[in-house]
């Protein structure tokens, strides 16, 4: 069993939050962490670039002269690749590098990742994270409050909150994201897990299912 404090705004401990990691996972299995992190990287590539064939460019496709009694070397259409404004020889298409593992392996890995953040001690538990209007500074003062100022963090909260969003939008090196939708890559792409109270609930009631 893993005792944890838990933290208000202000930076005071206000309690403690017992529970057993295993849990969330039995062990750290490094490669499925890194198909997964890879598979998440494949995703966001964009695979649009695109170069002109010799079959894209503009110019006629008959001969350029006769093949023979010219006394100059042979030569094709203007669209050849050897002639300026000719076609790329091996012209790049747009490709999709999107993939998908199998699902229970994702979610596995997610569950992987913020074990890892438990052992290595960069999770902190908030009270909870409530903006009544979306004010930057709240986050900011909450974040300095804790120590954190600096350092790349990731908020993750019970449920969509716009006005928690909102607050932390502009600052640097912070994301925030509800619990449902966090993943391997998010968690393990920020050094410190900040987690309120109620989404590490949701987070343990969703490994036990």
């Amino acid at each position: 069993m893993t005792t944890i404090p838990i933290h208000n705004r202000n930076g005071e401990q206000v309690g403690t939050y017992e529970f057993d990691l295993a849990e969330l996972a039995t062990e750290i299995n490094k490669q499925l962490l890194h198909d997964v992190v890879v598979m998440y990287e494949s995703n966001r590539r964009q695979g649009n670039v695109q170069t002109k064939g010799r079959a894209d460019v503009q110019g006629s496709k008959k001969k350029m002269y006769k093949q023979k009694g010219t006394g100059r070397a042979r030569m094709g259409n203007k669209r050849t690749p050897i002639r300026r404004g000719g076609g790329v020889t091996f012209a790049k298409r747009p490709i999709d590098h999107s993939y998908r593992l199998p699902n229970k392996a994702v979610r596995l890995a997610t569950r992987m990742a913020i074990l890892s953040k438990f052992q290595d001690n960069q999770v902190t538990i908030l009270e909870d994270l409530v903006c009544p209007v979306p004010k930057t500074r709240e986050v900011v003062k909450t974040l300095k409050a804790l120590k954190l100022d600096g350092t790349s963090c990731l908020l993750a909260i019970e449920k969509h909150d716009p006005l928690v969003w909102k607050s932390a939008r502009n600052i640097a090196r912070v994301s925030v994201s509800p619990e449902s939708d966090l993943n391997a890559y998010d968690v393990l792409h920020q050094k410190q897990l900040v987690v309120t109270k109620a989404a590490l609930d949701s987070i343990r009631e969703r490994a036990r299912g």
